[in-house]
């Protein structure tokens, strides 16, 4: 389910769901609820007219939700003429999530209420050396942004956590994460979870950015769009019609396993997409067109190269071309396969839209006669995260909901 529609729940009359007095009065709320969190505030009377529901039943239902702690006062209008109406809003307190985005380089984490709204924050570097210290270092982070927005560990509904690779639920492990060495082992998200003392769910890291370019970003709008996650590894996250695509097996969007046409190396196996377009790649290939760190104490990164390319230093620049080069032979691939109307660029590499763009642009006139759009990244390096926060609330918000109703009313 997206994060950018509603959250639904069985409805009463619907196959394996019997009619009953509470299930009718429950689905009741939910949609009032819904309609609170999704049009803001509102009154009781606007309310009846927006549901077709009787003010008596839609009264009966909003005084259940208070109770419950779903729903506040918002304030009162006062028309022109008539009595003063009071307005209702969801409390976005009731729960809260976790987004977590695990990188080579970055821990980022977010604790969000139900409105969304990041209460608090952390990003740090990621200094574990094994995958183990990996993962405490998520518990330990997620523990600071929890106590800084004055939160305990149980007042968090719901976790998702992005992560390069493709989830694996009958191993309990990621496949394809090369880019973090040792990732790959079983009960590391389980050590997360319980480290955490709530719910967790694993995303991969790219269609989470997609999740989220497509709620707040570049994406919105767009009937078919593709979001290139390049940094330490190379990612793709396909949104249609608003719907995530994931392929029969998690896998789809893994075209950094893809190997690309270049001239064999004895003894060598073919070179992946990511192999050759990721950040390590813009630094071998910076380095084979003579740049240098430096600093003889210095080690030369991606980021350093688009930096003296803007400068204008000639080996940085042509590392720059290559990099557009190699990512064109992705877009050319997807757009053949997926036909998107537009193509989004990020993650750290991605953030370099200024300088990529324009070349990759040119390869792909080049390459291929499909070209969609091609977009920066409107949400930079908080993509993942913010796409983490998203889909951890579809799942919350209906948690929250049947907590806090459940029971003889």
């Amino acid at each position: 389910m997206s994060p950018h529609q509603p959250t639904s729940r069985p409805a009463a009359g619907a196959p394996g769901v019997p009619w009953n007095r509470q299930r009718l009065r429950s689905n009741n709320e939910w949609l009032l609820l819904e309609l609170l969190r999704t049009g803001g505030g509102s009154s009781r009377a606007q309310l009846a007219r927006d549901t077709g529901l009787s003010k008596p039943t839609v009264s009966a239902a909003l005084a259940d939700l208070e109770r419950a702690g779903l729903v506040r006062e918002a304030g009162r209008l006062a028309p022109e003429r008539g009595r003063t109406a009071v307005l209702y809003e969801v409390d976005p307190t009731a729960g809260h999530v976790l987004g977590v985005d695990i990188g080579r380089a970055r821990l980022r984490v977010a604790v969000a209420d139900l409105a969304g709204t990041v209460v608090a924050r952390r990003d740090v570097a990621n200094r574990g050396r094994s995958a183990n210290a990996v993962a405490d270092a998520v518990v330990a982070t997620a523990h600071e942004a929890i106590a800084e927005a004055g939160l305990a560990t149980g007042d968090i509904v719901h976790a998702v956590i992005g992560t390069p690779g493709v989830w694996d639920e009958r191993r309990r492990g990621v496949r394809y994460a090369s880019s973090l060495p040792g990732w790959g082992r079983p009960g590391l998200f389980d050590r997360i979870g319980e480290g955490l003392g709530t719910a967790v769910s694993v995303a991969n890291d790219a269609n989470l950015a997609a999740l989220g370019e497509y709620t707040r970003g570049a994406g919105r709008g767009s009937r078919m769009f593709a979001y290139l996650l390049v940094g330490t590894g190379l990612g793709l996250g396909v949104v249609k019609d608003g719907e995530l695509l994931v392929g029969a097996h998690g896998g789809l969007g893994e075209i950094g396993l893809v190997p690309i046409p270049l001239p064999e190396r004895d003894g060598e196996p073919a070179a992946t997409i990511e192999q050759e377009a990721a950040a390590d790649a813009v630094v071998r290939a910076a380095r084979e067109f003579g740049l240098d760190a430096g600093s003889a104490t210095r080690q030369l990164t991606a980021k350093q190269v688009f930096e003296r390319a803007r400068a204008g230093e000639d080996a940085a620049v042509r590392a720059v071309e290559r990099e557009a080069e190699r990512l064109a032979y992705a877009v050319a691939v997807l757009s053949a396969v997926l036909d998107p109307d537009l193509v989004v660029l990020g993650g750290g590499i991605g953030s370099s839209a200024d300088l990529l763009l324009e070349p990759l642009e040119r390869a792909l006139h080049r390459l291929a006669p499909m070209r969609p759009t091609l977009a920066p990244s409107a949400l930079g390096e908080e993509a993942v995260l913010l796409g983490a926060v998203a889909t951890a609330l579809d799942t919350a918000r209906a948690e929250v909901f049947e907590r806090r109703t459940a029971g003889p009313r």
